[in-house]
């Protein structure tokens, strides 16, 4: 296909994953509020907890069009999230005819099993949020009441469902790395230890709420991921040693 005919299909593709974001965008402004009452169910779930300990906690939307902006911001993400197995499909059907059969075959493996990962990480984190939310703002003194924005509760849930879902694609990275030979099993197994710590260092870091339990809720899954995947890469190594060749020295040809 010449170059032209290339940048013609890319443009088709970008305008229809586009299209598809703006009418799922269209669609989520329509129910948003089913959506708003699935995004403020942690939220809802503990302001009882926290009326018995004698914290006054409300949500609020500030500045004259900072309802109007919420809702924008969140009918957008709502629909580029519903609408990406469209916008991916384009992408994907753009780099597809380039692909050989061997690649085509690893890339539908790992999309197979990149999405499932991500979305039962997003899954875990929503049910972690409420008691994140239960241990911060229980650090409220008496007295004060707690008064949470629209805007800095939306970003909070999107980085804790974003920080879960791109952590729980940790086994499939290690895999991956070990079929392309990177590393080793053997090499995983030496290295356990210091990726244990690296994991509970970016658990404390990656999360935006500060409390240990929390990070216990993402450094645990983690640290049972790797493990699922050093298994899986031994029984590839054992598989792969199978298969070579074994060919003695005496049995070499000579460079010439």
């Amino acid at each position: 296909m010449p170059l032209v005919e290339h940048l013609r299909e890319l443009r088709n593709r970008l305008v229809k994953g586009v299209l598809a974001i703006i009418l799922a965008t269209v669609v989520a402004w329509i129910f948003y509020d089913e959506i708003l009452t699935f995004l403020t169910g942690p939220y809802d779930e503990i302001r009882p907890d926290l009326a018995e300990r004698g914290i006054e906690s409300t949500a609020v939307l500030t500045g004259i069009g900072g309802a109007f902006t919420f809702q924008l911001k969140i009918s957008l993400v709502a629909g580029i999230l519903a609408s990406s197995p469209i916008w991916l499909w384009q992408i994907w059907a753009f780099v597809l005819p380039a692909l050989h059969r061997n690649e085509k075959r690893w890339a539908l493996l790992l999309t197979a099993t990149g999405a499932p990962l991500f979305v039962a990480g997003a899954a875990l984190a929503y049910v972690v949020l409420p008691k994140a939310f239960l241990v911060l703002i229980g650090f409220v003194p008496s007295g004060f009441e707690n008064l949470v924005t629209g805007a800095e509760y939306f970003d909070f849930v999107v980085r804790m469902m974003l920080v879960f879902g791109v952590a729980a694609e940790i086994p499939l990275v290690v895999v991956m790395l070990n079929r392309l030979g990177v590393v080793s099993a053997r090499q995983l197994a030496e290295a356990r230890a210091w990726t244990i710590i690296g994991i509970f260092v970016f658990a404390a870091v990656a999360t935006p709420s500060t409390d240990p339990l929390t990070m216990l809720f993402l450094a645990v899954p983690m640290t049972l991921l790797y493990a699922i995947a050093e298994v899986i890469a031994r029984l590839t190594d054992r598989r792969r040693d199978r298969k070579a060749p074994d060919i003695g020295d005496d049995e070499i040809s000579p460079l010439d």
